[in-house]
């Protein structure tokens, strides 16, 4: 599956979790916070999966680096954990 995050959509953290809530079909508990966000993504989202957040620039000036890093390196944590797991279907992240 693929799932484009089109950077002009996230002003808000909060709209990156609806964004991907809404393509992955997170469940009705999901609690749209970065810990809730590794546990879906690590555990229960079928693979494969590959994210292609485009336009991220505008993203990272409306959300600051330090918390844009911070989000890219959960999705950058998850796909190593599938590659150290030798997942042949894996979640990928990619910026573009």
């Amino acid at each position: 599956m693929l799932v484009e995050i089109d950077g002009r959509e996230v002003q808000t953290e909060g709209d990156l979790h609806r964004l991907l809530d809404r393509a992955l079909d997170f469940g009705p508990y999901y609690g749209s916070n970065l810990d809730a966000l590794w546990d879906r993504l690590s555990r229960d989202v079928p693979r494969p999966v590959r994210v292609v957040w485009t336009r991220w620039q505008v993203s990272k000036r409306n959300r600051g680096a330090q918390r844009f890093e911070k989000i890219c390196d959960l999705l950058r944590a998850v796909q190593a954990a599938d590659q150290e797991l030798g997942y042949d279907e894996r979640f990928e992240f990619e910026l573009r």
